[in-house]
């Protein structure tokens, strides 16, 4: 019997294709007392073993497939294996307490996974208790010597179905046979969800039911642009997903001519529509997809995989490959971003109620100099190989930029003075992400050479609302007028200088939002490599004088995140 479900659009695409349950083999287990509690030990060490091995070929999938970006969730997997609070826990239970090694790793992993949770008002944290549940659940799996489902084995054309996808499973998804997932639970910032943005397959997220409304084997249609699903459809169905598949497919194909395309409205102005990337491997995709350079280049990721701070030297090769590779395009390189929901092993930070509001990014930069001047250093001897633009992070205070300004001179000068060669052109900005930037916008761009707008920290900061927290989703709204007339501002102070405004945030990659951009006048568009062609495409459409007059409706008269949302959709379908 044909069923419609409707879910949460996570993915673009269109397919159709058998259901592949993908669910949880049997894990009970009877809790036992032991008398060997070595032997016991024993048996978690090998199962600890097995689990870390397999996590290291998961992660070498994922970067492979996905990034080093995407591929980082697995590292935080592999320090839980190896943190001694976690496993220590786990052997004092079988030694102390005398329990089996599985009845032993569950009390203490229910025991860190309900901490974690209970951790409302730190977004950073409860997502931590997702991570031990994965991690915990493949160690019982060896324990128990059973085999957990191997996404990577699937061989013919499939929708995967699933009440979550975690990371490990998503990371093993080949996309030459996985044509499409469907999850009971999950929204669009989910790991899952932008994992299979990064791999171009479709996704719709929670659908509440679908692992109770499809059997394995059976037809599902998955329209990962509208969020609709259904079970068993009849001709009728498959015909018209199948037309809207087409047409989707025809509009890639469409895309793909712009690639060496500049990005033009229909009245023939031009913007600049870049690419964000964590690493140098991530150019094959911006260079497949014509961005126009590189408008966030997050170099947090070379600390991140790393066992130690990065050298000058091994900071500068990235960065010259990457400026090398663009030029002349312009490189927006964000200096180390640490902090927050970023932690280095190696790079002790203190304990805070709230990461996010804490000791990160500049912060740690301006405090820890010699880290931040060793960053510089590399950046400054690497811009001799193309177009460098330099961007602090979670800046708050003028003051705050020209003290990091007045660290990148000295280091300037002493490189010069070495008889090194450093460009001359490298312009300096911030990153507008703490409203108390936003709000002084027009004093900033007095000192600044250009913004960037980083929408997903700006909206959750201007809204008090976390977004990754369920209870309150609702209150992260980027076409709310506070948010449209933050930015807003901040292009108009930037203009009023003569100096450029940019976004690097989610939104500048959202058709809905860049209507209301280009309203306002917005330079530069940096987003997922995947994301600028359509964006092109959707540039050629718009004029921006229509798009202005729709831009002030946006600020002035409508009151409503949604009415603004419907409100760009009837504009752009006329």
């Amino acid at each position: 019997m044909t069923k419609q479900l409707k879910g949460i659009a996570a993915s673009d695409g269109i397919a159709t294709a058998k259901a592949y349950m993908l669910v949880q083999p049997d894990l009970s287990f009877s809790k036992a007392s032991i008398d060997d509690p070595k032997k016991e030990i024993d048996r978690l060490h090998s199962a600890l073993d097995q689990s870390n091995a397999e996590l290291k070929l998961i992660r070498e999938k994922a970067a492979e497939s996905l990034g080093e970006e995407e591929a980082q969730v697995f590292d935080a997997h592999m320090m839980i294996l190896a943190d001694p609070e976690f496993t220590g826990a786990v052997e004092s239970k079988i030694s102390d307490d005398h329990e089996n090694a599985e009845a032993a790793l569950k009390d203490v992993s229910d025991m860190f996974i309900a901490t974690f949770e209970a951790m409302t008002d730190n977004a950073y944290m409860q997502e931590r208790a997702a991570d031990v549940r994965d991690v915990s659940t493949r160690v019982l799996a060896h324990l128990l010597g059973v085999s957990l489902p191997n996404p990577a084995l699937i061989n013919e054309e499939v929708i995967v179905i699933a009440h979550d996808l975690t990371p490990s499973d998503t990371a093993q998804l080949n996309k030459k046979f996985v044509k499409a997932f469907v999850t009971d639970i999950g929204g669009r910032t989910a790991h899952s969800a932008i994992m299979a943005r990064s791999l171009e397959i479709p996704a719709v997220v929670g659908t509440q039911s679908i692992t109770q409304d499809v059997k394995d084997g059976q037809m599902v249609a998955v329209d990962g642009l509208t969020g609709d699903v259904i079970v068993e459809p009849s001709a009728d169905d498959i015909a018209r997903f199948q037309k809207e598949a087409d047409a989707y497919a025809k509009q890639k194909a469409e895309w793909e001519t712009l690639k060496t395309a500049t990005s033009i409205t229909a009245d023939g102005k031009h913007y600049d529509v870049a690419a964000n990337i964590g690493t140098p491997k991530d150019l094959d995709g911006v260079l497949a997809n014509g961005a126009e350079g590189i408008g966030l280049y997050r170099t947090e990721f070379l600390y991140m995989d790393s066992a130690e701070l990065p050298t000058e030297d091994d900071q500068f090769e990235a960065y010259k490959k990457v400026l090398e590779t663009m030029s002349p395009k312009p490189v927006v390189v964000r200096t180390m971003d640490i902090g927050g929901d970023k932690h280095l092993p190696y790079l002790p930070l203190p304990e805070e109620d709230n990461p996010f509001l804490g000791y990160r990014a500049i912060r740690i930069s301006l405090d820890r100099q010699d880290i931040f001047r060793t960053q510089l250093r590399a950046l400054l001897r690497a811009s001799a190989f193309g177009t460098l633009r330099i961007m602090f992070p979670m800046i708050a205070t003028i003051q705050e930029f020209e003290a990091a300004k007045a660290i990148f001179l000295e280091e300037k000068a002493n490189l010069q003075k070495d008889g090194v060669k450093v460009a001359d052109d490298i312009q300096l900005g911030i990153m507008i992400e703490i409203p108390a930037a936003a709000v002084l916008a027009d004093q900033f761009a007095k000192h600044v050479d250009f913004f960037s707008i980083g929408t997903n920290d700006l909206i959750q900061y201007t809204m008090a609302a976390d977004r990754g927290n369920e209870h309150v989703s609702y209150l992260y709204q980027p076409y709310n007028p506070s948010i449209l007339r933050l930015v807003k501002h901040v292009i108009d102070s930037a203009h009023k200088e003569g100096k450029w405004a940019g976004m690097c945030g989610e939104a500048a990659g959202d058709p809905i939002m860049v209507p209301i951009l280009l309203g306002m006048g917005l330079d530069e568009y940096s987003m997922s490599a995947t994301s600028v062609l359509k964006i092109r495409s959707l540039m050629k459409r718009l004029s921006t004088a229509d798009m202005a007059k729709l831009a002030d409706q946006a600020l002035n008269e409508s009151i409503s995140n949604d009415e603004n949302l419907a409100l760009v959709k009837k504009t752009t379908d006329q």
